[in-house]
């Protein structure tokens, strides 16, 4: 059980948040009158005020607002709730969508002390049910719901598709055939063949959004620019060959070419990432294929599965 301790609200972006005596949040949209509310991931903010108090010790003078958050609470360490976990507070009620987030833009309190702490302790969250809330009331800590989906993020990789020449068939034909298979679609995400950027949209959708799974498609080949599974190995803690190979093999009956497949399969924390193929045609048969198996290993990954040796 923890405790509201102040609500900051800022009407226009890039102005400071300053402190309110209620907000009233709305489902799927946030704090009314807060200009972060919206139909996206990111609707309310979160700080313990703990960690805002660690940071005053350093010789900072903070006020309430000050890094960007719009609730700070007492008595919970948000920082170690996983992703979809459930926050009552008053009738309201929050899901958290992701922990910190990238500091594209420092802040002000970054360019005067060189630091900012809520892209490494902030959390964010989503309004499921609303209602008004005031500074002292009980915030409390419920854990995710058990009858949850699984939540699935796409990356297409394309230097054409990224840049407008060509367009991606393959990314809304995956996001279709997980939705349709009962997952929940968090991201959709368009870059290029880019080390560097798919390191970095791997690292942030596994750390930060905490998707269960992660299916990229394309650059896979032998072409230069094909390094898709350099990256994912390189994020990978565990490595998971038999889905890449299962699907090689299986593309195997359709086409020889299968063979010059590179793709790779891994794991990040509880995180599952899969390397499908570029074209709609391999992606429709590949994904089909593993499909009917991914949920079993899901479960077991998460924790969600019963004792496999009983069964």
């Amino acid at each position: 059980m923890g405790k509201l301790i102040a609500i900051c609200i800022s009407e226009k972006r890039g102005t400071r948040k300053i402190p309110a005596d209620q907000a009233v949040l709305r489902p799927d949209f946030g704090i009314e009158g807060d200009a972060h509310a919206g139909n996206w991931h990111r609707q309310v903010s979160l700080l313990g005020i703990e960690k805002i108090e660690d940071f005053r010790k350093k010789g900072a003078e903070v006020d309430f607002g000050a890094f960007g958050e719009n609730l700070i609470v007492e008595g919970l360490d948000l920082r170690t709730l996983p992703v979809g976990s459930r926050l009552q507070i008053g009738s309201a009620l929050l899901e958290m969508t992701q922990i910190g987030k990238e500091c594209h833009t420092h802040c002000a309190i970054y360019h005067q002390t060189g630091d900012c702490i809520m892209p490494r302790e902030g959390v964010f969250a989503a309004v499921l049910e609303g209602g008004t809330i005031r500074p002292g009331d009980p915030v409390t800590w419920l854990p995710p719901a058990e009858d949850r989906p699984f939540t699935c993020a796409r990356i297409t990789l394309s230097d054409k598709g990224s840049s407008g020449q060509r367009e991606d068939k393959s990314g809304p034909l995956i996001d279709q055939m997980m939705s349709e298979a009962g997952y929940q679609m968090i991201e959709s995400v368009l870059i290029p063949d880019d080390y560097d950027m798919i390191r970095k949209e791997l690292i942030r959708i596994a750390d930060q959004r905490q998707a269960d799974l992660i299916l990229t498609t394309g650059g896979t080949g032998f072409a230069r620019r094909d390094v898709t599974p350099e990256a994912t190995e390189d994020v990978c803690e565990r490595m998971a060959p038999g889905i890449a190979e299962a699907i090689r093999a299986f593309s195997m009956t359709k086409t020889p070419r299968a063979m010059l497949s590179r793709a790779a399969s891994g794991i990040r924390g509880k995180t599952l990432i899969i390397n499908l193929p570029g074209s709609p045609k391999a992606v429709e048969e590949s994904l089909g294929f593993i499909l009917p198996s991914l949920g079993h290993g899901l479960e077991v990954l998460t924790g969600r599965a019963s004792d496999c040796a009983r069964k």
